[in-house]
């Protein structure tokens, strides 16, 4: 059985054309990608969706290679998302 894990909250994000980033993530809860740590919740849109009363939670994380990724689960306490090599990404990776 797979014990119940608080998923990490996304701390901060500062990708402004983000439709779920008004005052901070307003997603319930996001996704790492493959590839640069990508947020593949980004969405480039001026429309604002998500939630009022949320704190958006990392939900799962394509990024094997994480320090803080195990079994697709990210461990970290918490995540920031910024501008980087795509147009969101997590600043919290570290390579294993």
């Amino acid at each position: 059985m797979t014990q119940m894990l608080e998923m990490p909250r996304v701390q901060e994000c500062t990708v402004i054309d983000c439709g779920y980033n008004h005052d901070g993530c307003r997603a319930f809860a996001i996704t790492i990608g493959e590839t640069s740590a990508s947020c593949d919740t980004f969405i480039d849109t001026s429309a604002k969706g998500g939630l009022d009363m949320v704190i958006a939670q990392v939900g799962a994380c394509k990024r094997a290679e994480c320090r803080f990724n195990a079994e697709l689960e990210c461990r970290a306490p918490s995540i920031r998302v910024a501008p980087g090599q795509d147009l969101a990404d997590c600043m919290t990776f570290e390579s294993r």
